[in-house]
């Protein structure tokens, strides 16, 4: 294993973020989380806690910025798990969703992890040939499917947008051994996980791709107790 390995995740929430920041501790990896609670010191438990907001997307390289000035050296995985809605006043139509709500989603959903992937890239480059370099964004069934209720509509948009941008990065960095994932957890039949998403099954996901192994693609869907799985 290669030494000082170091796992940034964006977005660490109780269920999610904290599951995921315990598997890669235990696998070796030192551990930033970047949040709006974040203490910008070490928690008792030797992560790194970050003041984050990521409605900004100009603080990202910040966030960054702390990991290398801890740890000495960029994050080889970069894991996005922030996301953002907002209900519409109007329950029946998704046009009465203030802009200024709209956009500041948008630089929750998409704007700040695409900038947080640039960051990414840069610093791998810094980094050892053979490290394994992974940004893993948490998606949803969204980027393939119309909901058809309002609430959804921030939320598929920047899912959505980053899919597409995700899918690109993949493409044309795969070959430098730069991974990009779109990871969508689903039910065994294939249908939305909607909000019961299961921490654990996301932790051992996460770990798989950022082992690149499996030859998962970009877009990577998958069911608890089963790792990736081609749904139509």
């Amino acid at each position: 294993m290669a030494a000082n390995r170091v796992v940034l995740i964006l977005g660490a929430g109780p269920r999610v973020g904290a599951s995921v920041a315990e598997k890669f501790a235990s696998n070796g990896y030192k551990v930033a989380v970047a949040s709006r609670s974040g203490t910008g010191a070490k928690a008792a438990n030797g992560f790194l806690s970050i003041k984050a907001d990521f409605a900004k997307p100009d603080s990202i390289p910040g966030v960054f910025d702390a990991v290398k000035a801890e740890f000495n050296t960029s994050p080889s995985v970069v894991i996005y798990n922030a996301a953002s809605l907002t209900p519409p006043p109007d329950k029946d139509s998704i046009f009465s969703i203030p802009v200024e709500s709209v956009t500041s989603d948008l630089n929750i959903n998409t704007i700040s992890p695409y900038v947080a992937a640039q960051q990414a890239v840069s610093g791998w480059e810094t980094l050892p040939k053979e490290t394994k370099k992974t940004f893993i964004y948490t998606g949803n069934i969204l980027n393939v499917g119309v909901i058809p209720v309002p609430l959804m509509l921030d939320l598929g948009m920047g899912k959505s947008a980053s899919a597409y941008w995700l899918g690109l990065a993949d493409t044309t960095y795969s070959a430098r051994g730069y991974r990009f994932f779109y990871a969508d957890e689903r039910q065994k039949d294939g249908k939305s996980k909607g909000a019961e998403l299961d921490g654990a099954a996301h932790a051992d996901f996460f770990a798989q791709l950022a082992d690149h192994e499996g030859n998962v693609p970009w877009h990577a869907t998958f069911a608890k107790d089963k790792g990736y799985v081609q749904f139509k």
